[in-house]
């Protein structure tokens, strides 16, 4: 199909996907997850996209957003996902399993690709900081529309240990947080990122950001946070627009 490309956005727990019209940035027809392989190794995770790509035909190019530092098409870190990832050069796995061209990116600059271009961020000057809330926290800074890409701000240390692991939704899950006790956790890290880069505008993405409503009322900052436009599907739209 012309100018529609597969987006897919690998997660700890599932990987979701779908065909992408990139002119207008939305799902063309249904958006499908399939559980994480476990192991998740580059082998398990492939096997996994080619049933993907069987159930979902006809892209001209596919794009994987993946949480890792992605350097020239390849994996550099491994948090949270199998070490095997580790240098391996995914754009070309993927481009030989598929049989068509396949752009790699971070996650969350993919996420923040879209928002930027379809959602929240859309026409917003200045630096915005996407920040997606799932296993980890990803996130993706942008200066007047330019992304920044591979930034680690989820690994940043608070209280001793890597931010993610204070403020993730992961973590409001294990530990069985309410909305008030989460959103006091939220707002220090959110804090932290205002001292360091001083955005405009934080744009809360990850499934969690669909409850935005809830736990919003306990969440403080100096900048405006918005939840992200496109929820689920915006890294699988900015998966498949870093394919275009």
């Amino acid at each position: 199909m012309a100018g529609v490309n597969l987006g897919i956005d690998f997660g700890g727990s599932s990987i979701k996907a779908g065909l992408v019209d990139i002119a207008q940035g939305a799902i063309a027809g249904e958006m499908i997850s399939v559980p994480t392989p476990v192991p998740s190794t580059p082998h398990a995770v492939v096997e996994a996209i080619r049933g993907i790509d069987t159930r979902l035909p006809g892209a001209t190019s596919v794009g994987f957003g993946f949480p890792s530092v992605v350097k020239q098409g390849r994996a550099c870190t491994a948090a949270n996902i199998d070490h095997a990832w580790i240098g391996t050069d995914v754009s070309a796995l993927l481009a030989e399993a598929l049989g068509r061209r396949a752009a790699f990116l971070n996650d969350a600059d993919a996420a923040g690709l879209a928002e930027m271009r379809f959602g929240a961020g859309r026409g917003v000057p200045g630096t915005v900081l996407v920040l997606t809330l799932g296993t980890g926290i990803g996130s993706a800074p942008f200066i007047d529309g330019k992304l920044l890409p591979n930034t680690e701000f989820g690994h940043l240390e608070m209280r001793g240990d890597s931010a993610e692991h204070w403020a993730s939704a992961r973590v409001r899950t294990e530990l069985s947080l309410g909305w008030p006790e989460w959103g006091a956790r939220l707002s220090e890290y959110l804090a932290y990122m205002e001292r360091l880069i001083w955005p405009d505008l934080m744009i809360l993405c990850g499934a969690v950001s669909t409850h935005f409503d809830a736990f919003a009322p306990f969440v403080t900052s100096r900048a405006p946070i918005r939840p992200a436009a496109l929820g689920a599907a915006a890294g699988v739209i900015g998966a498949a627009l870093a394919a275009a």
